[in-house]
């Protein structure tokens, strides 16, 4: 069965091998995906009056390992669907101290999960890339903006050839004019994901470049573009997404590509400093 198989789509599929309670079950969770997501197996049956075994045997029977991971394909699913108003109803904390527990705890199991299903190979062929391309573009829209401005000032310091592709005078299309085979395209996009970033990388991929997608699932529609893949646990903390994971992800690419060019960038940071201090760039030690 396939992992990365719409919950919906999987349940559709198997609907008529389920048993009565399963039905009901299924039948619920389709109607009411939105709240069934952050339901614990207990909360689920409570409210259709049915077992909490007989629903972790239903995310059995689906091919599911247990009832968390059907539950995290639910959040999976309704990331892009639900609208900021619904994730903000969906909050039910009004307590600072519980929600900033809630949010960091989160944001922690993100990294984590980030660190152990994060393909290592794909990673190091993404650096290799970075040193094989004749440019850099670097593309990030909406909320993913912050993650790609991040991205792009640290590897401008690094490298040359670096672009960062941001609306502005000019049409964002334009700006990839030029783009070709010897060109790495680096797209960002998290939930909800930015029609414009699919559409310049569609544009992009027609011109033959590279394309690496940064994003948080593999059934983001970045990934059926790229060529290489990087994920990074993006989970829901109410109305915002978090990208504790993603920025953690970049950090390691900008270290590992400055290691590389370590001799290099020694000068250029030199150089920078001398510049900083000069202009008073930041505020002096004795200040």
């Amino acid at each position: 069965m396939d992992k990365n198989e719409d919950i919906i789509k999987r349940i559709q599929n198997n609907y008529t091998q389920l048993s009565k309670s399963q039905k009901i079950i299924a039948e619920y969770i389709i109607n009411h995906y939105d709240k069934a997501a952050f339901m614990t197996a207990a909360k689920l049956g409570n409210s259709i009056n049915i077992s909490e075994s007989t629903v972790v045997r239903f995310a059995n029977t689906l091919g599911y390992d247990g009832y968390p991971e059907l539950q995290s394909a639910l959040q999976e699913l309704i990331k892009n669907k639900l609208t900021t108003v619904q994730r903000l109803e969906m909050t039910d904390e009004t307590d600072e101290v519980s929600i900033l527990n809630n949010v960091l705890k989160s944001d922690i199991e993100n990294i984590k999960e980030t660190k152990e299903e994060i393909d290592k190979n794909s990673f190091k062929e993404v650096v290799d890339n970075i040193f094989k391309a004749k440019k850099i573009y670097i593309i990030g829209f909406r909320s993913s903006t912050a993650i790609a401005e991040y991205l792009g000032f640290y590897l401008n310091l690094i490298l040359e050839n670096v672009i960062l592709v941001k609306p502005g005078i000019s049409d964002v299309f334009e700006q990839m004019l030029r783009v070709d085979s010897n060109d790495l395209v680096i797209g960002i996009g998290f939930p909800r994901y930015s029609k414009r970033t699919l559409e310049v990388l569609k544009y992009a991929k027609s011109q033959n470049a590279k394309i690496v997608a940064i994003t948080d699932s593999l059934i983001s529609p970045l990934t059926e573009i790229a060529d290489e893949i990087l994920l990074a646990k993006s989970n829901m903390a109410s109305f915002v997404d978090s990208l504790v994971a993603p920025l953690s992800l970049i950090n390691a690419l900008i270290v590992s590509v400055g290691i590389r060019e370590k001799d290099k960038i020694t000068d250029t940071f030199e150089k920078l400093e001398n510049i900083w201090n000069e202009y008073e760039i930041y505020l002096s030690k004795n200040a």
